[in-house]
């Protein structure tokens, strides 16, 4: 691989693509990139989710980790924030997690924190990106008494556990709630803590196989979800990930609530309650337009960010603001936790649902969705960048923009380093944003060139992506 990080950490086809030998030499060079700055001897804190491969995997990064001369304490099968407070709690200089959180089984990857809990910054996915792909010679193995030692963390899913149930004053009682584990890492935790809190959990997608995780379930598929919450008299539905970083939420009647809805009805809530930091909340550039007006409505600041928990998180903590997040459910509470935790975003959501009084269905009324419409792209390599000076192009969204007026934007931007464009337009008119999305994305084929890519089309009324 030439590129080993993508804005999700590491992910690829779990062992043909992620191998093995590659997951031993990120261990090492992460214990080489640690010794640099430190004058100890280096300790890492390893999780891991449910997928077939991760157990692999785990084993060859723990092998990586202590042939490096560093000592490893195994957390076993438990949600990624996890990895990230008991790293920070037990004062480790690392975290590494093996999952690739809502993809299918055949996919994984590593998430890896620093010794605070967050996620490391780029400089270090530079050096460490640079030693594996390009270097690999200079990471030195060690032998005899300087070989690293793995160590059973064994309570550690309860010390997580523990820590959620002291963030706040929580009590469910009475609430029904219907909580999808997506077969991954919540699959265990999720009860223990919502039943702890006096939630009557209707639990589902619980029973991880290895090769059901986010099969059919989970953040990404939540239609027999709602068919079960109508039948089942539930207040919410809970849904969560393979490694419980995103939660999404359904309302007493089955419909979707998705991130920037729960973040609406968390900075009301949070305002009430005078916990808003400055009554401001930070977005993304991909964020439903619907939030900006509910802002607007209720006398809230937005700050914008570009997309991903990093960017995010760097807002957050620059103003000290309290909430912050993305459409697709990944939630950040800079004083509970370092990253996104979707077992946190569920407990402040129905804490803002029992103290209400109200039905989840008018919590979420405050904010009107608008549709969105997201188009890939696939453009030959060479024009990377280059497409932004193409006139045809910037005319077309320029007009189009004018033609939505005040009801709606566009917002076209590559995809990371992928050679993908991003077309997105939202609007009042699903017909007319889906028309204006088209003639866009179809303009920049015709200039371009093209390359073969998965094209998604999104009514964000429903808050998912569907592939045509």
């Amino acid at each position: 691989m030439d590129r080993l990080f993508t804005p999700d950490g590491i992910v690829g086809t779990a062992i043909t693509e992620i191998t093995c030998e590659m997951v031993m030499n990120t261990g090492r060079a992460l214990v080489l990139a640690l010794s640099r700055k430190l004058q100890h001897r280096v300790t890492v804190f390893v999780g891991m989710d449910t997928r077939l491969s991760s157990g692999i995997l785990e084993s060859a990064l723990v092998a990586g980790i202590c042939s490096a001369g560093a000592d490893v304490v195994r957390l076993g099968v438990i949600p990624s924030a996890a990895v990230a407070h008991l790293t920070r709690s037990s004062k480790a200089d690392a975290g590494v997690m093996v999952t690739a959180a809502h993809r299918s089984y055949e996919i994984n990857g590593l998430k890896i924190f620093s010794g605070a809990g967050y996620k490391i910054s780029e400089d270090v996915e530079d050096e460490l990106e640079n030693t594996v792909c390009r270097h690999p010679e200079i990471i030195p193995l060690v032998s005899h008494e300087r070989v690293g030692k793995a160590i059973a963390y064994k309570n550690a899913e309860w010390d997580y556990i523990r820590h959620l149930l002291k963030t706040g004053r929580y009590d469910f009682t009475g609430i029904r709630a219907v909580i999808d584990c997506a077969n991954g890492c919540a699959s265990s935790t999720a009860e223990k803590l919502f039943s702890a809190l006096g939630v009557k959990c209707i639990m589902i997608n619980d029973k991880p196989d290895g090769m059901n995780i986010n099969s059919r379930c989970g953040v990404l598929n939540t239609a027999a979800m709602a068919k079960m919450i109508v039948e089942r008299r539930a207040d919410i539905g809970l849904v969560f990930d393979g490694d419980v970083g995103k939660c999404l939420a359904l309302d007493e009647k089955g419909e979707v609530i998705d991130g920037d809805q729960i973040m609406a009805v968390l900075s009301r809530h949070y305002k009430n309650e005078n916990k808003l930091k400055d009554d401001t909340v930070v977005i993304t550039d991909t964020s439903n337009f619907g939030f900006r007006h509910f802002a607007e409505t209720n006398e809230i600041e937005v700050i914008t960010s570009r997309p991903g928990e990093r960017c995010i998180n760097e807002k957050l903590l620059d103003g000290g603001y309290t909430l912050g997040g993305e459409q697709n459910g990944k939630v950040l509470f800079p004083d509970l936790s370092t990253t996104a935790d979707g077992l946190i975003t569920a407990m402040e959501l129905l804490d803002a649902l029992k103290k209400s009084g109200k039905t989840m269905s008018e919590l979420t009324s405050v904010m009107e969705k608008y549709p969105q419409v997201l188009i890939n792209v696939g453009i030959l390599p060479e024009y990377k960048e280059l497409w932004k000076n193409n006139h045809n192009i910037t005319d077309l969204i320029e007009r189009r923009q004018y033609g939505l007026g005040d009801d709606g934007r566009i917002f076209v931007r590559e995809a990371g380093d992928e050679p993908v464009i991003r077309v997105m337009v939202e609007g009042k008119s699903f017909d007319k944003i889906n028309r204006y999305a088209n003639e866009i994305s179809d303009m920049i084929k015709e200039e371009t060139g093209t390359m073969p890519v998965l094209k998604k089309s999104t009514d964000r009324r429903t808050g998912f992506e569907n592939s045509r």
